[in-house]
């Protein structure tokens, strides 16, 4: 078994490698790069990405990557296409190509077919003399001096290469297009990441109760009323106006003080001014009100300041967005 610290030092120097590796890759971008982002930019068809190897497993990343930010694109393995899934080609499409080589046999059979058909050719490959750097209509230029493998051997730094270039042509699309926030939450409409784009306060508020007592209601109703709808605060009002809120805090502290509560009322002990947020606020800023003022629950109110329910920090847990 290997001492620790020739762990810790075999894990530290992979990754110098292949961050070295990376930041290299800044110098090798040139009018290649830019003709090829602008033609996908402007065409009228998808983007396939295709790879032989651990550069089809790559492909397949950058194929999501680019789904997810606006430009249609499908994965197409090398060794498939050339028996029958060459077919997935459309004539407006651009094909991506992978290659660390850039000579492999299944890519040496691939390229000449879709030049064929029309189709322009982005290569993305480790050698630029290659066949493949040389047939490319645009050539990026993914050159690493070495695997992190210490053999040199296993496709390591080559590929993180290849995912990065894939990235930054899909970052440059993104940026072309205008693609914003919204639009993002509309591919991601699923899981944490896409509730924090899209789901508002008012999603929120209509699952729960609206606790609320008149500033003139005894202390015994507004136990009551913090007890049943389970929220743990109440809106207190005059003539629907909202003017205060008390939680169970603010129950406990008075209580212990005085058990004599049968005079007081609600407006008596209600916290004036109380933190709100608008229904149509996302509820992500809910959340960052919440922390910041170091509270778990806030009333919500409408447009004309109307008070319309609470929205609980266990809401926010409940949803994945905490």
């Amino acid at each position: 078994m290997k001492k620790t610290n020739t762990i810790i030092n075999t894990a530290r120097e992979t990754i110098l490698t292949e961050s070295n590796a990376i930041a290299n890759l800044a110098k090798l971008i040139d009018a290649d790069f830019e003709e090829a982002v602008n033609f996908i930019l402007n065409s009228n068809g998808r983007v396939i990405v295709t790879g032989i190897g651990k550069s089809a497993n790559i492909a397949a990343k950058i194929v999501a990557t680019f789904n997810s930010t606006g430009t249609p694109a499908i994965f197409m393995h090398a060794a498939d296409a050339i028996h029958g899934d060459l077919g997935n080609v459309q004539q407006d499409d651009v094909v991506i190509c992978l290659s660390k080589s850039g000579n492999t046999p299944e890519i040496k059979v691939l390229v000449p077919l879709i030049k064929n058909y029309g189709n322009k050719i982005v290569a993305i490959t480790g050698n630029v003399d290659s066949y493949l750097g040389e047939h490319a209509d645009f050539t990026l230029n993914a050159y690493v001096e070495k695997e992190a493998c210490p053999n040199n051997l296993a496709p390591t730094t080559s590929t993180t290469a290849q995912l990065v270039l894939g990235d930054a042509l899909a970052v440059c699309l993104l940026d072309l297009r205008g693609f914003t926030s919204k639009d993002f939450a509309k591919y991601h409409p699923g899981g944490a990441l896409g509730k924090r784009l899209y789901l508002r306060v008012a999603d929120l508020v209509e699952k729960n109760q609206v606790p609320a007592v008149n500033e003139t209601d005894s202390i015994a109703k507004v136990i009551v009323e913090i007890s049943e709808k389970r929220l743990g605060v109440t809106a207190v009002l005059n003539k629907e106006k909202l003017t205060g809120i008390i939680t169970d805090g603010d129950i406990r502290r008075m209580l212990s003080k005085s058990t004599q509560i049968s005079q007081i009322t609600a407006k008596d002990i209600m916290g004036k001014n109380p933190k709100t947020i608008l229904e149509d606020a996302m509820a992500v800023d809910a959340l960052t009100l919440m922390e910041k003022n170091s509270i778990t629950q806030m009333l919500v109110v409408d447009h004309k300041n109307k008070y319309v329910g609470v929205v609980h920090l266990h809401d926010l847990i409940k949803e994945g967005i905490f």
